[in-house]
């Protein structure tokens, strides 16, 4: 366990640092906002998403080291993807920091985000590590509200 823990702190410092796809896209045909009150993150998220798949995607905004990785890591992850396998993947991460059992299928399909596991036994955390992808859902949706974590 103390490996993960390691894997964990270290691939959040390394993104919280130096986070990928941090800018706002120049043409995206999805925005929306995300604001975590409790922690005081808040983002933006820009789509590009043509014919279904997610050609491109990126984040601006601030917020803790969890919140800021989440989303870089969020972002990396879904270039590429369609927005059905991006609904699949945000119930499988939701059920991830949330501690529900995912098959080792499911947690092999997360990838990399599967570091975090670990946030839920920090149960304040979740709502940092999940802004991103609250924030994905209402931008696939058009909702024009504010994603809250509260």
């Amino acid at each position: 366990m103390s490996e993960l823990r390691e894997l964990y702190q270290e691939v959040i410092l390394d993104h919280n640092k130096n986070p990928r796809n941090f800018m706002k896209l120049k043409v995206h045909s999805h925005h929306a906002n995300g604001h975590n009150p409790l922690c005081g993150d808040k983002l933006e998220l820009y789509l590009d998403v043509v014919d279904g798949v997610i050609k491109d995607i990126s984040f601006v905004g601030s917020g803790c080291a969890i919140s800021t990785s989440s989303a870089s890591l969020m972002t990396q992850f879904l270039k590429g993807k369609t927005v059905d396998e991006s609904r699949h993947y945000f119930e499988s991460f939701h059920d991830l920091v949330t501690g529900k059992a995912l098959s080792e299928e499911k947690l092999e399909q997360l990838g990399k985000l599967a570091v975090f596991a670990g946030v839920q036994e920090f149960p304040a955390r979740i709502k940092c590590a999940s802004l991103s992808w609250h924030t994905l859902m209402n931008a696939l949706d058009s909702k024009d509200e504010t994603a809250a974590t509260e």
